[in-house]
């Protein structure tokens, strides 16, 4: 995977550009991931984005999982899970 930075894509954006047809991009600012380019087709944009959107999900549930589990949560039942839910919505 290749690394472009923000200035790199205002500054060379064509051949940026012309390099997604062949790989993925990780996008950095001050060295750091903000983003990722990938390139597509165009009849197959929106399988890629609903792909996108659950690979999203799927490392927010994976998260969220070992939260609970650092947290001692892991083990509450079904009863316990709703409390808590019923609990945060009372605090909203």
């Amino acid at each position: 995977m290749k690394f472009v930075s923000v200035r790199d894509l205002r500054n060379r954006s064509a051949s940026i550009w012309r390099s997604l047809q062949g790989e993925d991009l990780v996008l950095t600012s001050n060295g750091k991931p903000v983003g990722v380019l990938i390139g597509v087709e165009e009849d197959d944009l929106e399988a890629t984005l609903s792909a996108l959107r659950r690979s999203r999900a799927a490392v927010a549930v994976s998260r969220m999982r070992a939260q609970a589990q650092r947290n001692g949560l892991d083990g509450l039942s079904g009863r316990q899970i709703q409390g808590e839910i019923a609990s945060a919505r009372r605090r909203r």
